[in-house]
């Protein structure tokens, strides 16, 4: 009997891990180093410059260095936890980036179709060549938007931060403050874009219209495909676009600086789009979650059994895309294109920081960092609630975490 309780609780240990649990020297990597990686966390937390973080290190499929920091709550002193729910903004697009894929291995989507076979609000489009926001000059599209534009983020579309007219034409039509996603791309279908689509990478909202764009070609609400398709096959359990009531209690509060001390970051502005699942950034997720999204791509598609993509296809979505533009890449260094959904290291040299070509990924707004590494053999995760986007800090994981690698 006591044999039979000790596998039992051995059993519960394990399905509660997210991941294969392992220690960093079996995984080839130094306890001893990653200690570093340790340190700089508790000491920001320490020093009042973040209010918690959670770190996580897979390689080999196996979990080799999982930490906590601080708290997800100031206020009440509530500690961040292994567990604890982060809203990831942005990294919600690589999950919709694999969904609109999986939809490309059915047939029902191609990468070179025009986005408006399948939504006709998009078939007549303008671009802004000059002007203002009150007065602005405007010619039509040259050729449309394609799926892989959406994905590549080579659309013309653009977001509502920034001082130009489409920018500005964003801020007035309320872009986000929609009922729905058919709502939303209605009234992107009424703006201009801020160049022909297919010419230049210009970091937008098409992942937005993707998730719309998934929609309408599976014939199911997105936020469903996503439950259905992907989260429920990977056992991500704790990923939602609207978090249930009882684990509220369970989300970190994203903090910034104001009067010199940390204060919860008012995301008033977006409060519309809350219950909207926005393939672009509506997804809240635990780091664990995350991280069994993160193996699945780095096995090829594939965890556990669960099948999502083909192993080419997760091979076509690290490819870098910007190749036939003008510029390739999406940083000034020349270090980083991007594939279908996330950015691809393509130099060592010019990105300043370790890693490996072919390195794939994407962050957060809130200071959140995702990158699997077919080289080596990780997934790498930071999560923090921090605003505005801490790219240093997100850099300074990176090369912490690379440089505990020891064989």
């Amino acid at each position: 009997m006591r044999i039979l309780i000790g596998l039992l609780t051995l059993a519960a240990v394990a399905a509660g891990q997210p991941l294969p649990l392992s220690t960093p020297e079996k995984e080839q990597l130094s306890s001893e180093r990653l200690e570093r990686l340790h340190r700089r966390f508790e000491e920001v937390v320490k020093k009042g410059e973040r209010a918690g973080a959670i770190t996580l290190i897979a390689r080999n499929g196996r979990i080799a260095d999982w930490r906590a920091y601080g708290y997800r709550d100031l206020e009440r002193q509530l500690p961040m936890e292994k567990d604890t729910i982060c809203r990831i903004w942005s990294m919600t697009k690589v999950i919709t980036s694999v969904a609109a894929m999986m939809l490309v291995e059915e047939g029902k989507l191609v990468l070179g179709d025009p986005v408006h076979k399948h939504i006709p609000e998009l078939k007549s489009l303008r671009v802004l060549t000059g002007g203002t926001a009150d007065n602005p000059v405007l010619a039509d599209a040259v050729r449309p938007i394609t799926v892989k534009n959406l994905l590549t983020h080579t659309s013309g579309f653009t977001y509502s931060w920034g001082d130009d007219p489409v920018p500005e034409l964003y801020r007035r039509a309320k872009v986000f403050d929609a009922p729905s996603l058919k709502a939303f791309v209605g009234k992107l279908a009424t703006l201009p874009l801020v160049a022909q689509p297919g010419e230049k990478y210009n970091y937008s909202v098409s992942t937005d219209v993707l998730g719309y764009l998934v929609e309408v070609a599976s014939g199911m609400p997105f936020d469903k495909f996503v439950q259905t398709r992907i989260l429920t096959p990977l056992k991500m359990n704790d990923t939602f676009f609207v978090p249930p009531n009882d684990k509220m209690s369970r989300i970190a509060k994203t903090y910034g600086f104001k009067d010199g001390k940390l204060s919860q970051t008012s995301l008033e502005e977006l409060s519309a789009a809350a219950t909207v699942p926005y393939g672009g950034m509506g997804l809240y997720s635990t780091i664990g979650d995350y991280a069994r999204f993160g193996q699945m791509l780095l096995n090829g598609g594939e965890l556990e059994g669960a099948r999502l993509l083909s192993r080419k296809t997760v091979e076509l979505m690290m490819a870098n895309h910007l190749s036939n533009l003008a510029k390739p890449s999406i940083d000034e260094d020349g270090a980083y294109g991007f594939g279908l959904g996330g950015s691809v290291r393509l130099d060592i040299a010019k990105g300043n920081i370790p890693g490996s070509v072919g390195q794939f990924g994407w962050d957060g707004a809130a200071s959140t960092y995702f990158r699997m590494d077919p080289k080596e053999r990780t997934v790498s995760l930071l999560f923090q609630q921090y605003m505005p986007f801490d790219a240093p800090s997100l850099a300074l994981f990176s090369t912490l975490f690379y440089q505990s690698i020891v064989d």
